[in-house]
């Protein structure tokens, strides 16, 4: 399913939060309660008070498969009540809106039962762990569209002010026709060998390793900044590490426990590299590993066009490198922006100029625009149509790192 094309217009037009008077509750259900839980948390529970939204999110209820350990995540974040049974969670008549914070083993299940519930849904990245469940996926969300439902995937990093810039800058052609396109996002959380076997080096439970934990991210974010879709890709990928510790109880977030004598089989990428061309011919090139050391959360993406470039570091969040290459060569070169300003998008509702914002703030963001696309009806992005893009995109990527790189063409 091709995804529609956004106008110049469309993409330069900053957020705008419309006040409300007594504006109606939307209650929020949230399934999974630790790393990603602890994020959609701070962003529901923030949203509603730093822009003026049409709806007021309403931390109605929080899930997990432990009782203890899920009041505890309520209390500490917030949620008015705690439900360990994702389907009771669903099924209350206080939850408007489900909030899917789970390893991907369990996105398409939830995603479609919460729909077909009459529920808005959002989504953690990457949507499924196969193009099968994704596409279910978007059929019960396209089915739900019709009933007035909303659905999202929660590619987060779109909501930086300094990546909503650059795609604003694009679409109004400012680097002109685009050549090359460079993505990388770089961790090292798992170059100890004794890190353990979290859920997240498992293929049954997380689909893919580096490439859909951060691969989906860089893709996602190309083809958002590009306007366009990946039409072919060709892969290497690599596990260095095949065995690991067992955890002695499940690890929260990305914190390693101590290593145990027993061990078990890593099962997915520790790194994947590819190169892939775009629907108008422009190249480029993937990289996505969790062994880079000394590169804790480094996102790192570079536009070359035709008029200029565009550069972004995700540990320099607030910045965007430009050049304009139409400049007389003697003065052009790479400037800093500052995205700070309250013309840059999401602005206007945070602090006054230079005072930074952090990587808590694109959930914040991304509450707010899902609020907003409830309230007026509109179809929210990413769409689950356009996650299921990106995981046909993967998917491609597996393909052609088993077949020795071969160029692997991209469904649409």
């Amino acid at each position: 399913m091709a995804r529609r094309e956004e106008t110049a217009q469309e993409a330069a037009a900053p957020p705008t939060y419309r006040p409300m008077p007594n504006a109606p509750a939307l209650g929020i259900g949230m399934v999974g309660y630790a790393f990603m839980g602890a994020a959609h948390s701070q962003g529901w529970r923030t949203a509603g008070h730093v822009f003026d939204l049409p709806m007021r999110p309403a931390l109605a209820a929080i899930c997990g498969r432990d009782r203890a350990a899920v009041e505890k995540a309520a209390a500490r974040h917030g949620w008015a009540a705690a439900e360990s049974d994702w389907r009771a969670l669903v099924a209350r008549d206080d939850v408007q809106l489900v909030d899917i914070c789970t390893p991907g083993d369990s996105h398409a299940e939830i995603a479609i039962a919460a729909l077909e519930a009459g529920k808005h849904v959002l989504c953690e990245k990457p949507l499924a762990n196969t193009v099968a469940e994704a596409e279910a996926m978007a059929r019960a969300a396209e089915r739900a569209a019709a009933r007035g439902q909303v659905a999202m995937v929660g590619f987060n990093y779109r909501r930086v002010p300094a990546i909503a810039h650059a795609r604003k800058l694009i679409a109004e052609g400012r680097l002109g026709t685009l050549r090359h396109v460079r993505a990388a996002y770089l961790q090292d959380w798992l170059v100890d060998p004794g890190a353990p076997l979290t859920w997240r080096l498992q293929r049954e439970r997380a689909g893919s390793g580096a490439l859909g934990d951060l691969g989906a991210h860089i893709v996602d974010l190309a083809q958002y900044l590009a306007g366009e879709l990946l039409v072919g890709v060709s892969a290497v990928s690599r596990t260095f590490v095949t065995r690991r510790p067992l955890p002695a109880r499940p690890p929260a977030g990305l914190s390693p426990t101590a290593a145990q004598a027993r061990h078990g089989t890593v099962s997915v990428d520790d790194a994947t590299l590819f190169t892939g061309r775009l629907a108008s011919g422009a190249l480029a090139s993937f990289e996505a590993t969790r062994m880079a050391a000394g590169r804790k959360n480094a996102l790192r993406l570079e536009i070359n066009g035709e008029r200029g470039s565009l550069a972004f570091d995700l540990e320099r969040l607030n910045e965007l490198s430009f050049h304009d290459h139409t400049e007389p060569a003697a003065t052009a070169g790479f400037r800093r922006v500052l995205v700070t300003e309250p013309q840059h998008p999401y602005l206007e509702a945070w602090w006054p100029p230079g005072h930074a914002l952090g990587y808590e703030h694109t959930f914040v963001h991304q509450a707010g625009d899902l609020v907003r696309a409830i309230a007026e009806g509109t179809v929210p992005a990413p769409s689950f149509a356009d996650g299921l893009q990106v995981q046909r995109v993967l998917a491609a990527v597996e393909e052609s790192a088993e077949k020795n790189s071969v160029h692997t063409p991209v469904p649409h």
